[in-house]
């Protein structure tokens, strides 16, 4: 097959491409609240009309709602070309941060200046939607495969760390890839990544009167006790260098805090939430030890009356470099510097992803699709998210030519 047979078809079809993200952006999936039923039924259905249909798994409500969510169907389009041969997955995520302020654009409407595609999800990770269903068309319509199997997975719990996404597929049996191209944020192909722990801490001291201090027990002079602990840790951690490239040392940050009743009234309760972002080379179970007793001694040496409970929100494993997956990267490094001129490195990231649940299940994985040049210039969970749809376009070519030499 001359791969320009397969970039002909998407260059024909990428009008319609376009279109169908655009119709995807165009669905709120804000999480939290995390209602998201509504977006995939509608994705199952313009798939269905590309010929394309797709398996609907929801996730029961109760667990849905114990994770702090509302509804969650994923999807699975599935395409058998042969007994013989690997199982391909091609998974990108539907849940998205909510738009928050500053846009300039609707980040509902889907609308296209310059070039470029503006709303919530339009660059992560709507855009691999888009991506991986037209590579597949076009492998089809050009080149179908003898062999193999292709599965698109399309799931929504990313944001919350991926149990109920590929997580929950993965646990009932659901699908077991041998490979996995999962939605890309940037140029570079990305085969590891850092994990991460977030804790809630609740300082619990006794509210008083401003007027007598002295009969309470301040829980916020606790929680200022416990930030300059928590900040003073990162000189610690800076020290903890990765051999990823990509990924530099751990971080820890305190994301929110809330307490207190009134101005007038001695806080009694503080609450912070905090992350840990572990490099590849950490053990979770040791950094979370770590950070707990380094909470509890802050705490007890501020002032021992002060009692502090602390839950774990989520516990993210890192993705370790694999060695199984070096076709996936030769592959795609091989037709990205055909497509874009230039080669894309193989590096780490210190997001996390749900990839991570993949290569437990010993899927060989790799992060590739149509991100922008970096993660920063796509304004990605930021105002006024963009896709530079150049970069959809060749990104589908890459995907597409991709597929056809792991199945040829």
């Amino acid at each position: 097959m001359n791969t320009k047979e397969l970039d002909a078809w998407i260059d024909a079809h990428f009008d319609e491409e376009v279109r169908f993200l655009q119709q995807l952006v165009r669905v709120p999936t804000d999480t939290p609240p995390g209602n998201n039923a509504p977006h995939a039924e509608r994705t199952a259905e313009l798939l269905a009309g590309f010929g394309l249909p797709a398996e609907k798994h929801p996730v029961p409500v109760a667990e849905v709602k114990a994770h702090g969510l509302e509804s969650i169907t994923n999807l699975i389009v599935r395409r058998r070309y042969g007994d013989r041969g690997p199982t391909i997955a091609l998974n990108a995520h539907g849940d998205v941060v909510p738009p928050g302020e500053g846009w300039t654009h609707d980040p509902y409407g889907a609308e296209i200046v310059d070039g470029k595609l503006y709303g919530r999800a339009a660059a992560v990770s709507k855009s691999d939607f888009a991506t991986f269903t037209f590579a597949l068309r076009a492998l089809e319509a050009v080149a179908r495969p003898q062999r193999g199997v292709i599965e698109l997975h399309f799931t929504y719990d990313e944001e919350f760390g991926g149990e109920l996404g590929p997580g929950w597929l993965l646990k009932h049996g659901l699908t077991k890839p041998d490979l996995l191209i999962a939605a890309g944020f940037s140029y570079q192909v990305v085969t590891a990544h850092n994990g991460c722990l977030q804790l809630e801490v609740t300082l619990h001291g006794l509210a008083s009167h401003a007027a007598y201090p002295s009969t309470g027990v301040d829980a916020l002079q606790a929680a200022n006790a416990l930030l300059t602990a928590l900040y003073a840790h990162n000189a610690v951690l800076r020290e903890r260098r990765s051999q990823v490239e990509g990924i530099t040392h751990p971080y820890l940050n305190v994301g929110r805090i809330d307490g207190g009743s009134n101005t007038n009234v001695v806080p009694g309760k503080v609450t912070l939430k905090l992350d840990r972002r572990m490099i590849p080379e950490e053990n979770a179970a040791e950094v979370e030890a770590e950070v707990r007793a380094l909470i509890e001694r802050a705490v007890a040496a501020h002032d021992a009356r002060v009692k502090v409970d602390i839950r774990r929100l989520l516990l993210a494993h890192a993705l370790q470099p694999q060695s199984g997956n070096a076709a996936l990267v030769k592959a795609i490094q091989r037709h990205a510097t055909e497509v874009f001129g230039q080669t894309p490195p193989e590096v780490g990231t210190p997001l996390y992803t749900d990839v991570r649940l993949y290569g437990a299940a010993g899927a060989a994985a790799v992060i590739y699709g149509a991100g922008p040049r970096t993660v920063l210039e796509s304004n990605a969970k930021r105002a006024d998210e963009h896709l530079v749809l150049e970069d959809l376009r060749r990104a589908t070519k890459v995907i597409a030519r991709t597929l056809h030499d792991l199945l040829a």
